[in-house]
């Protein structure tokens, strides 16, 4: 047991036999229990390195897997290939990591509440053709019909909801016939052609096929994203002083800060300074909006507090007050919108919306990201992050055995296995953090 759990010397003296110790006054304020879990802080390094043991023992391992597969991943392609961590080869990860990654933010928001969506390909399809039908083949302006393409999304998504909040059906089953229903839909919608071409200079085409040539773009982004994460982390211990609860002191606040500023800046001199870099991609730029946006709801609204409790355990939430219906048919609605999102996405990547677009391992690459990244699959833990974290991992695979020239197939039987790894991982740290009594 830590020394911070023992109680000083002169209250054992106090508790000497025929001594009593005084009762605190009335109306006197009761000392708070603290955790002492919390207070590691106080104790440095070694603090930090006894927490970190005692986190790992019980099962506690966050990010911490798939932070070391990417680093194993990039160590061994780019020894295989320096061309791996080039400017263009970076470009490559970030854009095409953009339109699946934000569908997994939406699988993410389901898997939080402990159910899964099977639709999301189909979901995107459909958004794909919605907005071709209507600005390609009907003349509809092309903002106009991105919005309705989101909207028909987040349609989709609250219908699949309230089969399953307020009818009681399985969310695998209505998603699954959604994922048949949706799929059939796409392809009536584009009719006996079956395809329909993005336009030249539309906002589906821009989407990642535009570029930000100026430097000042990459490097300014870098900054306002270390500017924000550092106010983040101020902000945040000046709340917890202001609670009388532990908090980070500068040196650690410095330190964290000072490594996502490497990270934030190493990247935008590689997206901008080698010859023939094209600059930041406003793919990426879109996709990491939407990962700020999503992980704010998530972790600093009361909405996202609800979505943790409700797949935590739906029946205590449910007695605590909370709309559960409600809060699952606005998830599955976040979900459906970002696959109508990430649909756009596919078909601007694609050169067009199809009647196969979102079908193959569309659906398998969007939810392992999440399971990847370190979402689990029995509700109630996760980030939102993981998104990122989990599509980093499968196309960097990609991009790397792409580069190597191995064959779809082999990239295939990888993935999967990455994937079962990180399932085995959440299965095995559940099981410890029960041993461990902490569920």
């Amino acid at each position: 047991m830590s020394d911070l759990t023992k109680q000083p010397a002169a209250d054992e003296a106090d508790a000497t036999p025929g001594r009593e110790t005084p009762a605190p006054a009335a109306g006197a304020p009761q000392p708070a229990a603290v955790d002492p879990r919390l207070l590691v802080r106080e104790q440095g390094f070694a603090g930090y390195l006894n927490d970190f043991r005692r986190r790992v023992r019980g099962g506690e391992l966050g990010s911490l897997p798939v932070v070391i597969g990417l680093i194993v991943i990039a160590v061994v392609f780019q020894l295989k290939n320096s061309s791996f961590l080039s400017a263009d080869s970076l470009a490559n990860i970030g854009v095409y990591t953009s339109g699946l990654g934000i569908m997994a933010v939406g699988i993410v928001f389901v898997l939080l509440l402990g159910e899964i969506d099977l639709s999301v390909g189909s979901v995107a399809g459909v958004g794909a053709a919605v907005w071709a039908v209507l600005s390609v083949t009907h003349g509809v302006n092309d903002w106009l019909a991105v919005l309705i393409a989101l909207v028909a999304g987040v349609a989709i998504g609250a219908l699949h909801g309230f089969f399953f909040a307020k009818i009681g059906v399985p969310a695998f089953v209505v998603t699954l016939a959604g994922f048949l229903g949706w799929s059939g839909l796409q392809i009536w919608m584009m009719g006996q052609e079956g395809s329909l071409n993005t336009p030249s200079g539309s906002v589906v085409e821009d989407l990642t096929g535009y570029y930000f040539e100026d430097k000042a773009a990459a490097y300014g982004l870098a900054l306002i994203a270390v500017l924000a994460y550092a106010g983040s982390l101020l902000l945040d211990s000046k709340r917890r002083k202001a609670a009388a609860l532990p908090s980070r002191p500068l040196s650690e606040i410095l330190l964290r800060t000072g490594v996502v500023a490497v990270i934030a800046f190493v990247v935008a001199y590689v997206l901008n300074e080698p010859a023939g870099a094209r600059g930041l991609p406003l793919a990426l730029v879109l996709f990491l909006a939407v990962l700020v946006i999503a992980d704010f709801v998530v972790r600093r609204t009361a909405y996202g507090r609800q979505i943790f409790a409700v797949g935590g355990n739906a029946e205590a939430a449910r007695r605590a007050g909370i709309n559960v219906n409600k809060i699952r048919i606005s998830v599955f609605a976040i979900s459906g919108m970002l696959a109508a999102f990430g649909g756009l996405f596919i078909a601007s990547l694609s050169g067009g919306a199809t009647k196969n677009l979102g079908s193959g391992n569309t659906l398998m690459n969007v939810i392992a990201a999440a399971v990847i990244g370190g979402t689990s699959l029995f509700g109630g833990r996760g980030k939102i992050w993981s998104a990122l974290l989990g599509m980093l991992v499968i196309q960097s695979i990609q991009q790397g055995l792409n580069l190597l020239g191995m064959a779809s197939e082999i990239q295939y039987m990888i993935t999967g296995a990455v994937l079962l790894a990180a399932v085995v991982i959440d299965s095995v740290s559940r099981r410890t953090q029960k041993t461990a009594g902490r569920t």
